[in-house]
């Protein structure tokens, strides 16, 4: 039962995030109106806003115009709630349990926010390392120098990257939200974390980005989104990050 409710408040969280991602590139208000169908504007009542199980109730589709709702949805809200029981393992009910979930939910909406439209808002990344340094005085495997050193390390590397791309080819090749993501990520998981996470999510964004170019035959020059890469490795290390690099050096 208390997986359970675990589960489900990392789904109503999930709920939240579809609001945020859905609603801040377009810089409207997460808050007011109340949710609505994007198609017909009306307002979604509670029994049909149920994470998951409504829009499986509804076959994916408004009550009231019958337009097709994105499975982009449940989807978001089925992976908060398993992000949220996986980090009750391995945490228990502590602070860390629910700082970590906040960065995950952070991520998360970062990850389809770039997707949808190659942005990363500076409402969530900014915000994102204040809030990684203030959680250091929480989280007992790092301390507030670490973080500190981590928003160097993390967001000054990247920086070099897109300023040495540029000198190399004339082109951006490095987003400004990418270097501001991985500061917020060094904020929250120190700087030991920044090599990990810069070549699991490479190596990520080869296998899956550089396939879907080949399958798709959009060419080299075609921008992949790297946020959501760096994300996924974020996520990777607070689970799996000491003991795979321990697992690696051996």
């Amino acid at each position: 039962m208390i997986f359970l409710f675990v589960f489900l408040f990392g789904a109503i969280l999930g709920s939240f995030l579809n609001v945020c991602i859905y609603r801040l590139p377009k810089r409207e208000s997460i808050l007011y109106p109340p949710s609505h169908c994007p198609y017909c504007n009306e307002p979604i009542k509670f029994y049909d806003n149920i994470p998951i199980l409504s829009y499986l109730l509804l076959r994916g589709k408004c009550r009231h115009c019958k337009e097709h709702i994105s499975i982009r949805y449940p989807i978001v809200e089925g992976l908060s709630g398993l992000i949220s029981l996986a980090l009750f393992i391995k945490y228990g009910l502590t602070v860390q349990f629910l700082l970590f979930l906040l960065f995950a939910a952070s991520l998360i909406s970062i990850t389809f926010i770039d997707l949808d439209h190659q942005i990363i808002p500076d409402i969530i990344s900014i915000p994102g390392i204040f809030f990684g340094i203030g959680a250091s005085f929480f989280i007992p495997i790092m301390s507030w120098p670490e973080s500190l050193f981590g928003i160097l390390v993390g967001g000054g590397f990247l920086l070099l990257v897109a300023i040495g791309y540029k000198w190399l080819t004339g082109r951006e090749g490095m987003g400004g939200g990418d270097i501001k993501l991985l500061a917020m990520v060094g904020a929250w998981l120190g700087w030991k974390a920044i090599p990990f996470i810069l070549f699991s999510s490479s190596l990520i964004g080869v296998l899956i980005g550089g396939g879907s170019l080949l399958i798709s035959k959009k060419g080299l020059r075609y921008k992949i989104p790297f946020g959501p890469f760096l994300s996924i490795s974020s996520i990777i290390y607070i689970f799996l990050g000491p003991e795979l690099i321990k697992w690696y050096i051996t």
